[in-house]
């Protein structure tokens, strides 16, 4: 009978439980370091939503709302930023790509010293919002390229 038990609270963790899943960018090691320092900076709130990094654990990513908006540092630099007629967003001193997709807008830093994105889900396709509580974060951690 104890089995039964156990396995039963096996199944209803695992179907309350769900975490996001990113891959987990490999920066350089200075690029790195700058990554760690923003993620001990970000905030435990975002847009109302509780901090809950996503799986597995990394100071590359972090996430809020259960994969509602996810963060990863130290990205490679998107194709998109050599397209002139691409979009940006600026959020309290901090420049963003923006890029549309059908699972949600993508952000992704511009001028820094390494790139920072962050996908957010389809309830924020007209609004960046959320940016504007990762601009602090990101000016004190990662600097201007520029």
């Amino acid at each position: 009978m104890p089995a039964v038990v156990l396995l039963s609270a096996a199944v209803g963790c695992s179907a309350t439980d769900a975490t996001a899943s990113v891959a987990v960018p490999s920066p350089p090691p200075p690029e790195a370091k700058l990554c760690d320092a923003l993620h001990k900076a970000l905030p435990k709130t975002l847009a109302g939503l509780d901090r809950k990094d996503p799986e597995p654990s990394s100071e590359l990513t972090a996430g809020w709302g259960d994969g509602a908006i996810v963060l990863r540092c130290g990205i490679p630099r998107p194709a998109k930023m050599t397209d002139p007629a691409a979009n940006a967003v600026e959020a309290d001193g901090v420049n963003w790509l923006v890029e549309q997709r059908d699972s949600g807008p993508r952000f992704t830093t511009t001028y820094r010293k390494t790139y920072v994105e962050v996908t957010m889900g389809k309830q924020y396709a007209n609004d960046a919002t959320p940016l504007a509580g990762l601009a602090e974060p990101v000016k004190k951690t990662v600097p201007a390229s520029l």
